[in-house]
């Protein structure tokens, strides 16, 4: 999940000489979404007339400035669902947009091979592939097989502390997320039902957010496992936290290659 050490891990290692870091959020919107994304800024430019007449005759354009550090376009797009007034989308949009999403993060872990290819190319001795907390969603066997053959697939288990850290936080600050159909249809209806609402428009999506996020969790947590014990190995939050360096790092890992 987001906030567990992924992101830390890799920092680490890229410090040092040689590492190339790959990064599947990065790829999802600087490659796959990129056109989807700003066709939706240009759409809320064109709201207003008067920036939209600029917009189509050229007097302005619109870049998508995403970086490692900030994949907030990306946050954008995917957006929350819920009451429009409160900055929520309507339950069709928010779908289409969760398998568009869906569909760069398959293709952006399915470049990995030959991104590492390139990173050899360009003198990198090592690669890092910092993939998104919801690969586990995918639940393509193809996806983890191909990272299995040509990476090491480490899961970042997440220790009590660090689980109630993350609730506490998807509660204060929450940001949109992927989820997987047939899950979001049931938490939805559940949450219509203990709130007494009819329709998805009338759910507060910030609220929606920090409610969903421990079953979110509870969801995730055992793909996370499954995928581990299958293709790959685990280490802890926890460990990993008290990791100052990449020999650290690497001390932890051949630990529990061990």
């Amino acid at each position: 999940m987001s906030g567990v050490g992924k992101t830390h891990l890799s920092k680490l290692l890229s410090n040092e000489d040689k590492w190339f870091h790959y990064s599947g959020d990065y790829r999802i919107g600087a490659e796959y979404l990129n056109q989807a994304i700003l066709d939706n800024i240009k759409h809320n430019i064109r709201q207003d007339d008067w920036l939209g007449d600029l917009l189509d005759n050229k007097s302005i354009s619109v870049e998508n400035h995403i970086t490692f550090d900030n994949l907030s376009s990306v946050s954008a797009f995917l957006g929350k669902a819920g009451n429009p007034e409160q900055g929520g989308l309507p339950i069709d949009e928010f779908t289409r947009r969760q398998a568009l999403f869906q569909e760069a993060e398959i293709s952006a872990m399915l470049d990995v091979p030959q991104f590492i290819k390139k990173s050899t190319q360009q003198g990198f001795d090592h690669f890092i592939n910092d993939a998104g907390g919801s690969l586990c969603e995918l639940d393509d066997d193809k996806v983890y097989q191909t990272l299995a053959e040509h990476s090491l697939i480490l899961y970042i288990r997440a220790s009590k502390t660090n689980k109630s850290a993350l609730i506490e936080r998807a509660q204060t600050h929450p940001k949109p997320l992927y989820y997987q159909a047939d899950f979001l249809k049931a938490q939805l209806a559940t949450y219509l039902t203990e709130n007494n609402l009819t329709y998805v428009a009338q759910i507060n999506p910030d609220a929606f957010v920090g409610w969903i996020f421990p079953q979110l969790l509870a969801h995730r947590v055992p793909k996370y496992e499954a995928i581990a014990q299958k293709y790959g190995y685990t280490i802890d939050s926890e460990d990993l936290y008290q990791c100052k360096n990449a020999d650290e790092v690497f001390e932890l890992i051949y630990g529990v290659l061990d």
